[in-house]
């Protein structure tokens, strides 16, 4: 569990959190061996920190953390921005737009936690995809064309960064969507004011900008044109079509009560343009980022101080606003917001629930709703709620408690999500989605690939991390090559053997018949071979345990700067939300990063050895994971450099006797 913010402003806050037992070592293998008989000398061992193990599109974090703290020096004629760009988008493309609304599992998941509070890796994120734009820059499109071509169904992000994914391969596409602009949820399901137009323009456009990508805008597949004649034109498919079905709720007579709608049509009207302003009273049942939406953008857009229209014929598209003078509008009397879980359980961001509080948003919590309130004509009036706790996975009413009857004109569900698969029923499961295997292939159909919330509706970095490994199946089943397993740890790694080919430091090649006689056991003066490295990032995430948090002091969070309007303030107000660091606050932020995994260059291990067996590298010999050596002949197997190493890199292990 992260610090909270409110003891981060704490300047006082000096504290450790370990506890009782941690200084003692856990195993026998890691006790100190007795002098020079262990034959335990150090190795440089790579693992993968858990804020990339716990990001679900495997961006590499701590590399691009370390390129723009200046650790990681990039090649010459690069800057650090653009760098750092590239490295973040191997895994993603769309920096500016994850760096506003992911919810940030990678955060949640750093090591920091453990010293003081985690690193703000969304808004460093942020920082280089705002760079990117202003500094124009591309994406290398070198690789030649295979004549291989892909029909990609969705126009969102996995759609997107499959085709992103598949022409950094030499694999062309052609994306289908039946929108007018590319983007998919990005655009249509999140507010501008959170996904800033120019900025999400500039991200698709960027990739249609690599060339070998072709789009056909406002086209339905299964409607406009056909799944056969598709088959016919393209060498293989890949469904991402999304999910905007929005679920209904739990309760009777949802489907035919007209002013009940779901938060997909919501917000994709308001997204359209074609919703200016809602109905004076405003529920939405929900509990996650999309429903925080709902309630922001009604607090946002108001009511009409006359207004006499049916709510639900602009929430579903029936009826188009036009331009509204403002003078006409006011604040929305009631916005409302439910959900099943505790506050602190909800699964929309922290910083968005308290960002609706402030705007004004009515929240309540535990609670399930019941019963839907009618008039004589059939149209919901309220709302019946009941307190609510969780048995068996599944929300139950509270024995004896209390009821809730809250006023609604509109009434809105954000409890999910499942795919329109209308004319593409073949497709369907039975619940809305589209099944794969462990590889994104439709299981039956040959040539069929699927990737996204069709699969199953989750968060959009998700998306997108299934676009990547999704075109690693389809490239091999173009070239009708075997598809490789999956590692355990399935991430983009930071690869030592690219970064010393990129300085220029290359490993030599291996000569079998130069060799076998010479009965070498160890590589420490060999060039065909990387000294005392392994790398096992494909195969582990590194944990507070294996590291030295000693080394590291408490240093505050270096915060963006946000536009949260009070409640008086909110309605009308659209400007964004979330301001990009500057470079001097990104380079700061980025030096609170412990490197988890990775050496960081603090020379502890250096200064610390009592043998002078640990060395530094010469300066043209030393790159990013090449900085400290090791001389075997004079390491006593003490364990020191090891227990001082602040980031886990130094394990001790068999050393040449």
């Amino acid at each position: 569990m992260a610090t909270s913010t409110d003891d981060m402003q704490n300047d006082k806050l000096t504290y450790r959190r370990f506890e009782d037992g941690n200084q003692n070592w856990g195993g026998f293998a890691k006790k100190i061996f007795k002098e020079d008989t262990s034959h335990k000398c150090p190795t440089y061992v790579h693992r993968t920190p858990p804020c990339q193990g716990s990001c679900p599109s495997g961006e590499d974090i701590r590399g691009y953390l370390d390129i723009v703290r200046g650790i990681e020096v990039p090649p010459e004629g690069v800057s650090m921005q653009e760098y750092a760009f590239r490295r973040s988008t191997d895994a993603n493309p769309f920096p500016s737009m994850m760096g506003r609304v992911c919810p940030a599992p990678c955060q949640d998941g750093c090591n920091r936690n453990d010293v003081d509070d985690f690193i703000g890796i969304n808004s460093i994120e942020q920082y280089i995809g705002d760079t990117a734009f202003t500094e124009g820059f591309k994406f290398d499109n070198s690789a030649e064309l295979t004549g291989k071509k892909v029909a990609i169904i969705g126009g969102g992000p996995a759609g997107m960064a499959a085709a992103y994914q598949l022409r950094r391969k030499g694999i062309a596409s052609t994306i289908f969507d039946d929108h007018a602009e590319l983007g998919g949820m990005m655009r249509y399901g999140i507010p501008g004011y959170r996904t800033p137009r120019d900025f999400l323009n500039n991200e698709c456009q960027r990739i249609i900008d690599m060339g070998g990508i072709e789009t056909r805008m406002n086209t339905r597949v299964g409607k406009d044109i056909s799944v056969e004649d598709i088959e016919k034109e393209f060498d293989s498919i890949l469904w991402a079509l999304g999910c905007k079905s929005g679920r209904g709720l739990f309760v009777d007579s949802w489907n035919e009560t007209p002013n009940c709608v779901s938060a997909v049509e919501f917000l994709e009207q308001f997204n359209k343009g074609d919703m200016k302003y809602t109905a004076n009273k405003i529920l939405c049942v929900g509990g996650g980022d999309t429903s925080i939406d709902v309630v922001s953008v009604a607090r946002r857009i108001g009511t009409l101080k006359d207004y006499n229209e049916n709510p639900e014929d602009s929430a579903t598209g029936a009826n188009a606003h036009g331009d509204v003078d403002a003078s006409a509008k006011k604040a929305c009397d009631s916005v409302v917001l439910t959900a099943l879980f505790k506050q602190e359980e909800m699964t929309a961001a922290e910083h968005e629930v308290q960002d609706a509080l402030i705007e004004g948003v009515t929240i309540m919590n535990e609670v399930m709703p019941v019963e839907i309130i009618k008039d004589a004509n059939g149209r919901a009036t309220a709302l019946k709620l009941v307190d609510s706790k969780f048995e068996n996975n599944a929300p139950v009413a509270v024995e004896g408690g209390k009821e809730y009857i809250v006023e609604a004109d509109l009434i809105v569900s954000a409890i999910g999500q499942s795919g329109d698969l209308t004319g593409l029923e073949d497709l369907d499961n039975g619940r809305g989605l589209i099944d794969a295997d462990n590889f994104y292939r439709v299981p039956g159909k040959d040539g069929h690939f699927v990737c996204g919330d069709i699969v199953r509706p989750h968060l959009l970095t998700t998306a997108i991390g299934q676009a990547s490994i999704v075109s690693d199946t389809i490239e091999a089943y173009l070239s009708e090559s075997k598809v490789n397993k999956r590692p355990k740890v399935d991430v983009h790694h930071f690869e030592l053997v690219e970064k010393l080919e990129e300085a220029g430091l290359s490993t030599d090649k291996y000569d079998v018949a130069e060799h076998k006689e010479d009965g070498q056991r160890g590589t420490d003066t060999s060039t065909y071979a990387i000294h005392n490295y392994e790398d096992r990032s494909s195969q582990e995430i590194i944990g507070t345990d294996e590291m030295f948090l000693g080394h590291f002091e408490h240093v505050a969070r270096h915060l963006r700067a946000v536009d949260v309007p009070s409640s008086d303030e909110v309605l009308g107000h659209f400007a964004e939300r979330q301001a990009s660091l500057s470079e001097e606050d990104a380079v700061a932020e980025a030096n609170r990063c412990m490197s988890c995994g990775m050496c960081f260059e603090c020379d502890n291990c250096v200064i610390y050895c009592p043998q002078d067996a640990v060395f530094k590298v010469k300066k043209d010999k030393h790159t990013t994971g090449r900085y400290v050596d090791t001389d075997y002949s004079r390491c006593i197997g003490c364990h020191i450099c090891s227990d001082v190493c602040p980031t886990g890199y130094i394990d001790m292990a068999l050393g040449d006797a």
